[in-house]
This record gives structure tokens, sequence and C-alpha cells, in this order.
């Protein structure tokens, strides 16, 4: 595995379900922690204690005291060009998808015009500092309701910047039913942004099914229950909705039992096309090129089915025409480069 584990670390890559906050190293985490002392610790090995979850119910008041960490704009723009640059000089990332939660910054005080332009600050200067192309996903916090939705939807609508491509529906999944949001998916989808909700990860398929018929999916993410409905499987495959696959992050929240009991073969065989990505990688101790090498254990591949995967990602992506043939031509150049060697 070690001449596979080195293919994929030097493979570029898009990654489409990651979290702004959730994508706080321990480096970054500390520096935050630092600037505003209390709940979370700065030391890293207590830190790496604090980011322990017993289950998702606490993954999120973990991830919500981080969120507490993001105060002012400088705050914003730090942590994201910070996560720009350990996702292109640690993961060869050219392009990701990054979902971000303005309405919990904007609870906390920071406006949400400062917030886009904090934002918008990092992505220009990640660009031109590490070839990274950064578009936004804004999505709903799904435990603070309507009001949240309503929130985001005008944080998308009013502060738009040509970046921001998709909207989203995260937080528990459990006591927060899909039908609600259906109205702020519908005003979303009409201003041509994508609809990318999360779904089926700690319920059942109808929740997958929800948010197809109601919120206009073109992206589910996780999906990861999706597995246990057959006619789902092969709606998800004829349709080609892709399901954003994140095995480390389905383990630590306990929406997976064990990793051999991942889906993401059954997702597979069924046709559904998936992609491969880390979700709040530090917090789950993990990266993108460690997904991928699960992923390739999992499905049992070798180099050349990879870079399938990871072109998979590329298509499912909603990056620009030229990006996409950019990344794709690296993949291939990637691997006829190790063909060769």
């Amino acid at each position: 595995m070690s001449s596979l584990n080195d293919f994929i670390a030097a493979l570029p890559k898009a990654e489409l379900h990651v979290h702004h906050v959730g994508s706080a190293s321990p480096r970054i985490v500390s520096e935050l922690a630092r600037r505003h002392p209390g709940v979370v610790p700065a030391d890293p090995e207590a830190l790496a204690e604090f980011f322990t979850f017993r289950d998702f119910a606490h993954f999120i008041e973990v991830y919500l005291a981080v969120v507490d960490l993001i105060r002012t704009p400088e705050d914003v723009e730090l942590l994201t060009y910070e996560v720009a640059r350990e996702m292109s000089q640690g993961q060869n990332i050219g392009y990701a998808e990054l979902t971000c939660t303005p309405h919990t910054s904007v609870i906390r005080g920071i406006p949400i015009e400062a917030y886009t332009e904090a934002l918008e600050s990092a992505r220009v200067r990640a660009e031109r500092d590490f070839g990274l192309v950064l578009r936004w996903i804004y999505d709903i916090p799904g435990e603070l309701g309507v009001p949240a939705a309503e929130a985001t939807l005008s944080y998308a609508l009013e502060h738009r910047t040509d970046a921001l491509i998709g909207f989203g529906l995260g937080g528990p999944e459990i006591g927060v039913p899909r039908p609600q949001f259906e109205p702020y998916f519908t005003a979303a989808r009409a201003a041509g942004l994508r609809s990318v909700p999360h779904a089926g990860e700690t319920t059942g398929p109808q929740t997958v099914w929800d948010a197809i018929r109601l919120l206009g999916a073109e992206r589910i993410g996780h999906g990861t229950s999706a597995a246990q409905d057959p006619e789902l499987l092969d709606y998800l495959a004829q349709n080609r909705i892709p399901l954003e696959v994140c095995p480390s992050s389905n383990i630590a929240t306990r929406a997976v039992a064990a990793i051999e009991e991942h889906p993401l073969a059954a997702f597979r065989a069924a046709g559904v096309p998936v992609t491969i990505n880390s979700d709040d990688p530090p917090m789950f101790g993990t990266t993108l090129n460690r997904e991928y090498e699960i992923a390739a254990e999992l499905l049992e591949l070798d180099a050349a089915g990879v870079a399938e995967l990871a072109a998979e990602a590329v298509t499912a992506s909603f990056a620009p025409d030229a990006v996409k043939a950019d990344l794709r031509s690296k993949i291939d150049a990637h691997v006829a480069d190790h063909a060769a060697s």
C-alpha cells in the first residue's frame, strides 16, 4: 500500500464536502484559542482529547465550541486562508467547495458584509499564493430551524459573490425535518444556487428522498442510509445524483459502526456516483489523502481506480469548465507518470 499511498498523496484532487470551521487544524484552533481563551484548550494534547467524540450530538457540541472562537472578521480570514494552505500543501487539492455557515458567525456579532469580505479576501489570496480554487456553499444550521433558513437565504441572495455556488443544510438530522426548508431551497435554486443538503447520515432513507423531492438535491451530503433502500439506490444511479461520502466521519459520529460495514462498496456496486471527502478532517483525525486510502481498501482499487475516483469528484463538482479541464489533465498526467515509473 505504501506505493499506492504515495500515488494518492501526489494525486491532484477536488473536495466537495468539507466544512469551513470543521477544517480548522489543531494549529489553527490553537491560534484562535490563544486569541480567545475559554472553553477550547490551546494546548495540542488537550485539543486531541477535546476532539474525541462520543456520538454525533457530542460532535455538534464540540463543533459549536470551535465556532465560538470565530469572533472577528480577522478570525474568519485567518481560518479560511490557513485552511486553504493546508488543503493545497498537504493534500494536493486543486479545487474545493467549502461549506460555510455564515449564520453562526453573524449571530455571534460579525456583520454579514464583513464576513463575506473576509471570505473573499482569503479566497483571492489563496488562489494567488497556493493555486487553490475555492468556491462557497452556504448551509443552514438545521438545529436553528426556519429563522436560520431565512437568514441564510438572505445572506446568499443579498450578499452574493461569484464564488458562492451552492445552498446546503447541515447540523443534526434527528428532530430536524427537511420539509420545513423547502421554500428556502426553492428560492435559492431559482437564483441559480445548487442544492447540496446533508441527508441520511444519522436518519433513514426517507430523509434522502425528502432532500431529493422537496429540496431538489443535486448531490447528497453523506447519504449513508441510502444503502438500506434498493429503490433509492436505483434512483440515485439512474439520475446520476452523487453521494458525498466521508468514511472516517461516519465512523467518528457513529453513523456507521465499523469501517468494514461502510456502504461505499454497495453504492458503487449499485452504480451510484460517489465522491470521496473528509468532512471535518482535523476533528475526525483524518485527511483527504487518508479518505482516499480507506476508499481504495474498501473498493479494492489500484492506482488507476483511485484516479477514476478522483476524476468522478471533478465531474460531480460545480467548478468552472476550465478548472475541471485543468484538474482532469493533471490527474491524467499523474497516472501517466506513475505508469512510466
